[in-house]
């Protein structure tokens, strides 16, 4: 998918605000400083469409971002990170509340991406969240971040103890992605599977797979 423009269209707390829900909507979240904004501006070739800050919980609120406006539109959205201890306990209550009522009830939401540090090792917020995830029967992604951080054999451990962790609570793994905004990696098949969606919400036919062979 080629991404030929990135327009901010509004930012709220209230789902009865977003914009109306006519086109595909893919949705970032994950907890504090995990990278989530230098991943979306990585996405959308924009240094600043989303903004980064070193203060962890920055974003507070629902972002739209209108992708592709004039030929194959869809909506990327930033949602606001959680598991910020730091950050008033009552906003974070109410930050989870809005959040997730969004989730569970935007019917144009096609996927969530849910962003998880690949250094780290398995985080209880992040567990919980995409159990809850799975009971609500949304559909997301893992977007493990950070990835060029570690060696590569580095990144075999921490995946394997991640997919152990996981596997306690599900039958199998969810579907996944290895990312970093620094070298790019990720960007191509997030962008397809996006691309792939967003075809089948138009009722057009699907992407051909690509060729191993080059």
């Amino acid at each position: 998918m080629n991404i030929s423009s990135a327009e901010f269209i509004s930012s709220n707390t209230r789902m009865d605000k977003c914009p109306v829900a006519d086109k595909p909507e893919y949705a970032f979240i994950g907890r504090s400083n995990v990278g989530k904004s230098s991943l979306i501006n990585m996405l959308v070739n924009r240094k600043g469409l989303a903004k980064t800050s070193s203060t962890p919980g920055k974003t507070q609120t629902i972002n739209h971002f209108l992708i592709n406006g004039a030929t194959h539109p869809w909506y990327l959205v930033d949602l606001p990170g959680y598991g910020y201890a730091r950050t008033a306990r009552s906003a974070r209550q109410s930050w989870e509340r809005f959040v997730r009522y969004y989730l569970a009830h935007r019917e144009n939401l096609l996927c969530t991406f849910v962003l998880v540090d690949m250094r780290l090792e398995p985080q209880e917020a992040d567990l919980e969240f995409m159990g809850w995830l799975g009971e609500q029967g949304i559909p997301f992604q893992i977007a493990f971040t950070k990835s060029d951080k570690l060696s590569k054999r580095q990144v075999e451990v921490h995946f394997d103890a991640y997919q152990q962790r996981m596997l306690q609570d599900w039958e199998e793994m969810p579907g996944f992605v290895l990312t970093s905004s620094e070298t790019r990696l990720g960007r191509d098949q997030i962008l397809r599977l996006i691309d792939q969606v967003n075809r089948e919400w138009a009722g057009m036919p699907p992407l051909k797979e690509p060729d191993p062979a080059g």
